[in-house]
């Protein structure tokens, strides 16, 4: 479980159809190679067992380089393996029941796309909040209109626990992203489809550093 504060600047997702027939362990060593500070494994189309066995190898990898490791929709293997926590979606288990069955200190990920949804989330004991798409991405099918830099932003001021932005994030916009007030950026092609990985994450993690700097203090 997770101990320290977790950090969501550069938030990796896997994907094994866009990773261009690379190993989840080699992008994902790849990515932390290049600043990733938190990585989600995410594959719908694993049997319960293949996914147990895949989030062993990378909790091993994640806890050797310190980055936070969060399972997506399955609580059962995320509890399993001894991540540092869960990502769920709307049409998950809601989030309230799985944190009534959660360790304390464990992570709750919810994937919000209005500010009604975001509320709710946080009162439900969201840890932080995947708010998406913010700009029009093909990875995820499922996640209607891109809600825009203005839209994350109304998210980011009525809640209190982190915001990740996801959906459509490359280097280019990054910055943009964490201007809008948001604490991370989640990535999914940009990473695991580059020619090189540890490249297109330290190109990310250099814009988002760069506009936290920028951003303003009060």
């Amino acid at each position: 479980m997770h101990s320290r504060v977790p950090n969501y600047s550069v938030y990796v997702i896997t994907d094994g159809k866009l990773s261009r027939g690379r190993g989840h362990l080699q992008v994902l060593s790849e990515a932390i190679r290049g600043g990733a500070t938190c990585v989600q494994l995410r594959e719908k189309d694993l049997s319960a067992r293949e996914l147990y066995a895949l989030a062993k190898e990378i909790r091993e990898l994640t806890r050797k380089n310190g980055v936070a490791f969060i399972v997506n929709d399955r609580l059962d293997v995320a509890l399993a393996v001894e991540a540092d926590g869960v990502h769920l979606g709307q049409s998950d288990l809601p989030a309230a029941a799985a944190r009534h069955i959660m360790p304390p200190g464990m992570l709750l990920g919810v994937t919000v796309r209005n500010e009604k949804q975001a509320v709710q989330a946080q009162s439900d004991g969201a840890s932080y909040l995947g708010a998406g798409a913010v700009f029009a991405t093909g990875t995820k099918t499922d996640t209607g209109k891109p809600m825009g830099l203005a839209n994350l932003s109304k998210i980011c001021r009525r809640v209190t626990v982190p915001v990740v932005g996801i959906g459509g994030i490359n280097a280019s916009n990054a910055g943009s992203v964490i201007g809008a007030g948001a604490d991370g950026v989640a990535v999914i092609s940009s990473v695991v489809s580059a020619d090189d990985i540890a490249g297109a994450t330290r190109e990310i993690a250099c814009a988002v550093a760069a506009a936290r700097c920028s951003r303003p203090i009060w």
